[in-house]
């Protein structure tokens, strides 16, 4: 069974004539979502401006499944089977809205139209000052997050998109994302060690893997109560954290250095989650004077 996001992706391609532009078709998913209450793709300011990795990952297996092909000019159906028929009502209005709307936009017109309506999602681009008016691209430039106080942070994956995952880091203008995972192996899609280190690289953002902070994954089964975390934790800072004085100096320096550093793990809550032990003892080294947040 087809997931129903990659059928909404395919019937954009279908409206639009059966191929189009890796570009457009990820500015024409982006407004497409705009119309949904719940949208089927997030997305996240990319070097042309909105981009969802998600939607990237599900055209890569479209294209194994033999749906579409990689061609010179982007992306083209192989076959044209429609999936129209299978969207909800409302997402078939939306799609003849799309097309009524932008069947005759260029490239360049449907990324100066995302970047108009939604400025934030170009601050990172490489065209908007070419593609916008000055005033137009002041509204882009107030977008661009810039703090300018040192802080250490820490932020887990569990429950959200690596979309969302990533505009919180941009949001806050993490400079350094330190993943303090034992074994950087996820299920989720993006979030393992490669996939998660090449998103950070497109989104400027440095990766750094630092496995001697993690806990041995034997040592997390049956983790069901609060205080079945906090047993765990306390064994962790006593018996074995102790001893890591090395890497523990080592983002710290990080952090004098970038000034914005972010340390990574799976939990959602930042209580059932090691980096809280990490991120304490940092704010223990000698001259910390900084603000710790947990996102």
């Amino acid at each position: 069974m087809m997931y129903y996001r990659r059928k909404i992706l395919l019937s954009i391609l279908e409206v639009f004539g059966g191929q189009l532009n890796k570009i457009s078709l990820q500015k024409l998913l982006f407004l497409f979502t705009k119309y949904q209450d719940k949208p089927s793709f997030e997305f996240v300011p990319h070097r042309y401006g909105c981009f969802s990795f998600q939607s990237n990952w599900d055209i890569q297996a479209l294209k194994t499944y033999g749906k579409i092909r990689d061609t010179e000019k982007g992306w083209q159906l192989i076959e044209m089977t429609s999936f129209r028929g299978e969207l909800t009502v409302d997402d078939k209005n939306t799609l003849s809205h799309l097309y009524r709307t932008y069947k005759g936009f260029s490239t360049d017109d449907l990324m100066r139209e995302t970047y108009i309506k939604y400025p934030y999602y170009a601050f990172r681009s490489e065209k908007a000052e070419e593609l916008l008016s000055d005033i137009q691209f002041a509204r882009v430039l107030k977008q661009k997050p810039e703090k300018k106080h040192t802080a250490l942070y820490t932020i887990g994956y569990e429950g959200i998109t690596i979309e969302k995952y990533f505009n919180k880091l941009l949001l806050n203008d993490i400079k350094v994302l330190c993943d303090v995972r034992r074994n950087p192996l996820s299920q989720k899609v993006g979030f393992s060690k490669n996939q998660l280190k090449s998103v950070c690289e497109a989104l400027g953002i440095t990766y750094i893997h630092l496995p001697q902070l993690g806990i041995p994954s034997e040592k997390r089964q049956n983790l069901v109560t609060q205080k079945d975390y906090d047993v765990l934790f306390a064994d962790y800072e006593t018996n074995y954290l102790i001893n890591q004085g090395e890497y523990i100096k080592v983002i710290f320096s990080l952090l004098e250095k970038n000034q914005r550093i972010a340390l990574t793990c799976f939990e959602a809550s930042f209580c059932q989650c090691h980096r809280s032990k990490v991120a304490k003892a940092v704010t223990e080294v000698e001259n910390w004077e900084y603000e710790l947040i947990h996102l």
